[in-house]
């Protein structure tokens, strides 16, 4: 998919805000929904979407809609690197499937790094332990 084209109200994420799909949550609050990532690049791979927007990327979230997704990006971030104090850490957004994106709701990854641990392909097909993901997700919570 383009950068252009109309919003999908059947993609995953879509569904996931709906509850039609269950989600390991992190954080929830009136503008976003932060879940770990049930294919994680990394240990504690958490995404951010935001709430009542009809949005393929970035370029599309309304201006009044960004200052909200970034400070809970940036909250969650922080209470990542809190709770799992990896080496470092990548936040990263993609627009357009030419950009690596394969869903097609507005989401931002907030995945921590290990030295020496190589990071998961995006799209490596390896589902997580859901408990495992539940433990960590209680850890990032609890550092919020």
């Amino acid at each position: 998919m383009s950068l252009h084209g109309s919003y999908d109200d059947a993609n995953l994420f879509a569904k996931i805000l709906r509850g039609e799909i269950p989600a390991v949550k992190v954080y929830e609050d009136d503008a976003v929904l932060a879940f770990m990532d049930i294919f994680p690049q990394a240990r504690g791979h958490v995404l951010v979407v935001p709430k009542n927007v009809r949005a393929q990327n970035f370029l599309e979230l309304p201006a009044d809609k960004v200052a909200p997704l970034m400070a809970a990006v940036h909250k969650l971030t922080r209470a990542t690197v809190k709770a799992l104090n990896p080496d470092g850490i990548t936040v990263s957004q993609f627009n357009g499937a030419a950009a690596g994106q394969t869903i097609f709701h507005l989401h931002f990854h907030i995945i921590p790094r290990y030295e020496g641990v190589r990071l998961a392909g995006h799209d490596h097909g390896k589902k997580a332990d859901i408990a495992e993901l539940e433990a960590i997700a209680k850890d990032i919570a609890a550092a919020l």
